[in-house]
């Protein structure tokens, strides 16, 4: 049996935007943890890596949304955010409590202030932008 479907089709697009964003920041993340962390401190390395994630999620989110031709389709665009966003979180805190040991509140708590929050801003963005994208590139924009 083959399922199709819009569902099945935000499920795969939010799948391959998950696996997009989430591998390059596990690369950024052997560049940062060993070589800027020590010499920078945990906050200014995971700031200077920022602006890198956010020029990974434009594009991995224009990819998806031309990929899976999501531009005339601002709704499913929307739900591949979403669904990714749940993904993304859930994969995160998970490592997070399997690699530490620690609970959800002491890791969202031992969070950095600054950084963590220019986090929370990114994963808004990461959410938002495949949205973004297919409203930019609909019916009425090529």
């Amino acid at each position: 049996m083959r399922w199709s479907g819009p569902w099945v089709a935000v499920i795969r697009a939010s799948a391959d935007y998950f696996a997009l964003v989430f591998g390059a920041g596990f690369l950024l993340g052997l560049v940062r943890v060993p070589y800027l962390v020590p010499r920078f401190g945990e906050r200014t390395a995971e700031l200077l890596e920022a602006p890198v994630m956010l020029v990974v999620l434009f594009f991995a989110s224009r990819y998806i949304v031309r990929h899976f031709g999501l531009g005339s389709k601002a709704r499913q665009a929307m739900a591949v955010g979403l669904v990714a966003l749940v993904l993304l979180v859930l994969v995160e805190l998970f490592l997070a409590l399997a690699l530490t040991g620690r609970c959800v509140t002491e890791y969202v708590y031992d969070r950095d202030p600054i950084s963590g929050s220019v986090y929370l801003v990114l994963l808004l963005i990461y959410a938002v932008l495949p949205w973004l994208h297919a409203r930019r590139c609909g019916p009425f924009h090529g």
